[in-house]
């Protein structure tokens, strides 16, 4: 049988398998990247496009920083900016144990040896959003964290890797994967892959190949839910999230608003789609009014779902199978956006010298 070969074959064409390819492909080693719809149409492409540190899991805090420097030049990573605007995020606290509660979250950072989650009073917080509600009484932000255009950015990142020699297979499924004298034989529909190192990069799919590797992880698929709306006066500049409430809320150059922030649709892997939950987009809708009064004039113009994979403890699987010469990277859990760029360059680490320069042991495989 005829095979298609390269040093590395990627599974999974989104963000996280862009950048791994990016990374890979800069220090010479040739990529396949099998993508099984096209790339950027799950996670990476329809998401909220936060670039935070702020509020990160522990563990994360050190790839989120490494990652956040790659934001602020990104351009010299894929030629492009991405739409990044370093706006800064804000959570909002509206009761004296919410803000306590971010306090003691600040205190333990620090004691970690980071510094970057700052706490604000309420004058300071109306400085930063002056239509903020009045039952706002502080909170915490941190600043240089923004957004970016997550669909450019993936096809960014796409674009980049090809121009270093990438391939990318879009509408190509891995159906079997076995190891054969030294090599990963992936068999698709279009025909047989092969390369000495394969990485899982699959998203909500990420566990399927797992599995096609001999491993199960108990990841979930999620569909994270948005809208947004028809154009408004500008009013607010950070991305905002709140303490007390499920809310992830920024407004464009454009005057149109993004809502969302824990609240998930059904996502069903089997069929390739994720279906809209009602109740939870009007629950988003009324936290947003309730933190910006202003927003009772917004009209909704769409909403939509991704589907991404979720792990039981909220961080995503980095770092080697258990497998020779594999690798898996999945499962973040619906904020492995901002951390992306320096994921990439950590699996080139662990591709071509064997260790990474970040620390991954709380992401091993496993850890379940």
């Amino acid at each position: 049988m005829t095979s298609i070969s390269a040093d590395t074959v990627i599974i999974g064409g989104g963000l996280h398998g862009g950048s791994a390819a990016v990374h890979l492909a800069s220090r010479g080693v040739s990529c396949i990247v099998l993508e099984k719809d096209h790339v950027g149409r799950h996670a990476s492409g329809v998401n909220a496009g936060g670039v935070r540190i702020l509020g990160r899991a522990l563990p994360e805090i050190p790839i989120a920083r490494a990652s956040r420097k790659l934001w602020h030049n990104i351009r010299d990573l894929v030629d492009d900016d991405c739409g990044f605007v370093p706006s800064g995020q804000v959570k909002v606290a509206e009761t004296d144990d919410e803000l306590a509660a971010l306090q003691a979250r600040s205190q333990q950072v620090q004691k970690l040896g980071f510094d970057h989650e700052e706490i604000i009073d309420q004058k300071t917080l109306r400085e930063l959003l002056p239509a903020i509600s009045d039952q706002c009484i502080g909170g915490m932000v941190v600043y240089g964290d923004g957004h970016a255009n997550p669909y450019r950015t993936t096809r960014a990142f796409q674009r980049k890797a090809e121009t270093l020699g990438v391939q990318f297979f879009e509408g190509v499924a891995a159906t079997q994967i076995k190891r054969h004298a030294g090599l990963w034989q992936i068999s698709t529909s279009r025909g047989l892959f092969e390369a000495p190192t394969l990485i899982n990069c699959a998203g909500a799919w990420g566990g399927q190949v797992a599995e096609m590797l001999g491993e199960r992880v108990p990841v979930k698929a999620r569909a994270p839910m948005l809208m947004i709306t028809a154009r408004m006066a500008p009013f607010v500049k950070p991305v905002v999230g709140a303490q007390g409430r499920a809310l992830s809320f920024k407004q464009f150059d454009n005057g149109t608003v993004l809502i969302g922030g824990g609240r998930f649709g059904k996502a069903n892997i089997q069929l390739n789609e994720a279906q809209l939950d009602t109740a939870g987009l009007t629950a988003n809708a009324r936290a947003a009014i309730s933190i910006f009064p202003i927003m009772q004039k917004a009209t909704i113009v769409r909403c939509w779902a991704g589907i991404e994979g979720e792990m039981p403890d909220g961080i995503p699987i980095i770092g080697p199978s258990r497998q020779e010469n594999a690798f898996h990277c999945f499962g973040f859990s619906a904020h492995g956006f901002q951390l992306a760029p320096a994921v990439g360059s950590i699996i080139a680490d662990l591709v071509t010298t064997g260790a990474s320069k970040l620390p991954i042991e709380p992401f091993r495989i496993d850890r379940f």
